[in-house]
């Protein structure tokens, strides 16, 4: 199970992801255990994460949310793919910045991408998963991360 020093890693992840990708800090609520599923918005990019441990990283976000960040990044294309592109992005960056701290044997995987469908996400057993909200003008999306 995460110690509150590894989980504290995503958070700042998070907050750096904001501040360096749209120039607007995002505001990090209090993490939470999950009880039960959590709800998904309308783009989720996962990571699996394997090594030393084991578990999933993902990012889920609302439409709004990703075309107001696109508009940020000075992109002009807010189709489809590229909102999928945009989320596992984010998936992918926060995990990979992780990695930094977790060191070499926390392996990440190329993200998987869910549009307008629940994933099927799997997590180890005796893992735990924490809910991290992340507020951003004013939109909601949250980080959610379960590794043994």
């Amino acid at each position: 199970m995460l110690r509150e020093e590894e989980l504290k890693t995503f958070v700042d992840g998070t907050t750096r992801y904001f501040e360096v990708a749209a120039q607007q800090p995002a505001t990090i609520g209090s993490p939470y255990l999950l009880e039960g599923e959590t709800a998904m918005h309308d783009y989720t990019g996962m990571i699996n994460v394997s090594g030393k441990r084991e578990g999933v990283v993902y990012f889920t976000a609302p439409r709004a949310m990703l075309t107001v960040l696109l508009m940020k990044m000075q992109e002009s294309d807010f189709s489809h793919e590229s909102m999928r592109d945009l989320v596992g992005e984010v998936a992918n960056t926060i995990s990979g910045n992780a990695r930094r701290d977790f060191g070499h044997d926390f392996v990440i995987s190329v993200p998987s991408v869910f549009a307008g469908e629940k994933p099927q996400i799997s997590q180890p057993p005796g893992a735990r998963a924490f809910v991290i909200p992340i507020h951003w003008r004013s939109h909601s999306a949250k980080l959610v991360v379960s590794l043994t």
